[in-house]
């Protein structure tokens, strides 16, 4: 049940097994962009997040050994925008466990490695959750197009924090 155990962060690296619990709400959540993606596309893009010091890194928010969220730091995120990076990317909580802070703790601690590896500026896009990362710090940059979507790409100086695993 939520709310039962403290939410940890691990890297992806350490607790790979986590990931495939994410896979049936990832597929759900971005059915709308990409109706065609698989269970195998996604495992595939989780092995090679498994790193901890060369991007792509991602992460897993997790309660004990049940996987509640996840969020990664790649070099280039947004189709035709290889330009600028690294990329605050692929921030997702389970609808179940959202509203407790998940996902701002995992932009924390996406953050705080690109600024313990001497990144200057991190680049996200978002469709729909411009206030959050507004909350965090985020600025503006430009509007985008994702897919067809209105998107805003945002970019903030990364700053270190304490509780990054």
């Amino acid at each position: 049940m939520p709310g039962m155990t403290r939410v940890q962060f691990s890297y992806l690296k350490d607790r790979p097994e986590l990931a495939i619990q994410l896979i049936p709400g990832l597929l759900k959540h971005w059915s709308y962009v990409y109706p065609d993606a698989t269970a195998e596309q996604r495992v595939a893009r989780f092995r090679a997040h498994q790193n901890h010091d060369v991007l792509p890194i991602a992460w897993i928010a997790h309660e004990g050994n049940t996987a509640v969220g996840t969020a990664a730091l790649r070099a280039t995120d947004l189709e035709d925008r290889e330009d600028i990076g690294p990329w605050l990317g692929g921030v997702y909580t389970d609808p179940q466990y959202r509203g407790r802070g998940i996902a701002s703790q995992l932009c924390r601690i996406v953050e705080s490695k690109a600024a313990q590896l001497g990144i200057p500026r991190l680049y996200l896009f978002t469709h729909g959750q411009e206030a959050l990362y507004s909350r965090l710090g985020w600025e503006h940059v430009e509007p985008s197009i994702w897919y067809g979507h209105a998107c805003s790409i945002k970019s903030k100086v990364p700053g270190l924090y304490d509780h990054a695993p």
